[in-house]
């Protein structure tokens, strides 16, 4: 008989009622113990998820309900039933922890949907030869088959419990780092530069133990890693010193907060929003659309104009000319009106309107105006306030000259020539 056939034959004994209301109970626990625990939690929470069934918790209290009935009921009666609950509930929980802890640290990644799918299927495909008694026979093929790395020899079973528990070790990690961002950086660490100082450290900690206790638990002695980290620091020292003064730069903006995210900065003549800063480079977006990616150290050893960090105001100007017959009070009181008129533009500072030359076609002012929102854009501002002005002179029937030259006509020998009136009448042109 084979086991799939003896697991049929246990299947129909007469018991298989009552074992099915106990895995039915066991369910029905697990699900009240989430409801009560879980109902004020977020929408987002890995333990819970978003429908209390689909987090890590609900498998996790199913599982250890579902064993505990199997302990207690094995030595009564076959179990059968609660038997094959056991490994479904620990591929559930293995499923749900990477699905629920991989879009909470890694939102938007897609080779992290790919790493859940596939590790899906491996845990179901083990959760079925679990079932059907075929586990252990492929267990045993895999540790016959062997490959030699140097004077070593793995077996294919030690790689594949090393990669699963490397994988669980620094899925727990990022689950840690990710939880302590939310719930305590968040509500202690008021600053965003200074919390993602925070969560980068945090993370680059936990990743660092779990990549140890990941090797450690893949068998590979840590000893060993002394040769590495001799070998790393030479090439970190060689290489790799444009990569680390990088890094080391993104710490030193963060926790000194020279610059922010939200602060409006000018780097080597591009002028933009501080986006995002990454422990490597900061990306700056600009008003039209335009993003820079600055390496960390560009920001650290060369001149940078924030024009955030101290008073986030800035002065903006534009130019206008009135003919020499205009009235300049009246033109002031125009120009600062029509500013004033302008959404965005501040109150105080005032604004205000200076003749500063006396140009070849008029009269020259400017018209300096303040805002305190420049990551907002500057050109859409400053253009409303020229409509605005444009507006108030038409109206006022304020002159707005065109500009004007005088054109000399000579001859061969350099004789001056009658010059030609602009619009001349129709009786002072000559025939054709």
């Amino acid at each position: 008989m084979s086991d799939l056939d003896q697991l049929l034959g246990e299947l129909s004994h007469r018991g298989i009622g009552w074992e099915g209301a106990t895995l039915l109970a066991c369910l029905a626990a697990a699900y009240g113990i989430c409801w009560l625990t879980g109902r004020r939690q977020p929408t987002d929470s890995v333990l819970f998820g978003r429908g209390l069934i689909d987090g890590v918790l609900f498998p996790l209290i199913a599982l250890a309900l579902t064993y505990s009935a199997r302990v207690a009921l094995g030595g009564l009666q076959q179990v059968p039933l609660l038997r094959l609950a056991v490994p479904v509930l620990l591929s559930l929980a293995g499923i749900r922890l990477l699905a629920r802890v991989f879009p909470l640290v890694f939102p938007g990644s897609g080779w992290a949907r790919v790493i859940e799918r596939v590790f899906s299927w491996m845990a179901w495909i083990a959760a079925v030869l679990w079932i059907l008694g075929l586990l252990p026979p492929v267990m045993a093929e895999m540790e016959n088959i062997r490959f030699t790395f140097g004077k070593s020899r793995i077996s294919l079973l030690a790689i594949v419990q090393g990669v699963l528990s490397s994988g669980l070790v620094m899925v727990l990690a990022l689950w840690l780092s990710a939880a302590l961002e939310r719930k305590v950086l968040r509500d202690t660490v008021a600053d965003l530069s200074l919390r993602m100082v925070a969560a980068n450290a945090i993370r680059a900690a936990l990743l660092a133990i779990g990549f140890l206790f990941a090797l450690s638990a893949a068998g590979v002695d840590l000893t060993a890693l002394s040769v590495l980290g001799g070998a790393l620091g030479v090439g970190l020292g060689l290489g790799l010193q444009k990569l680390a003064a990088n890094y080391v730069s993104g710490f030193v903006i963060l926790a000194e907060r020279s610059l922010r995210i939200g602060d409006t900065v000018k780097v080597d003549g591009f002028e933009g929003v501080v986006a995002d800063i990454k422990t490597r480079y900061t990306l700056i977006r600009a008003g039209d659309g335009r993003a820079s990616v600055v390496p960390n150290e560009k920001l650290i050893s060369e001149r940078v104009e924030n024009l955030s960090i101290g008073d986030p105001r800035l002065v903006l100007f534009t130019d206008v000319t009135v003919g020499y017959e205009s009235d300049t009070d009246q033109v002031q009181e125009l120009l600062v009106d029509a500013a004033l008129r302008t959404y965005r533009v501040l109150a105080n500072p005032a604004p205000s309107a200076r003749l500063v030359k006396f140009g070849a076609d008029g009269l020259e002012f400017k018209l300096l105006f303040w805002i305190d929102d420049p990551q907002n854009g500057q050109i859409n501002v400053k253009s409303d306030v020229n409509l605005r002005v444009l507006k108030a002179l038409r109206e006022a029937s304020v002159d707005i000259p065109y500009p004007q030259r005088v054109v000399r006509f000579v001859d061969l020998q350099g004789n001056a020539l009658p010059s030609v009136p602009p619009n001349p009448s129709p009786s002072s042109r000559s025939p054709l």
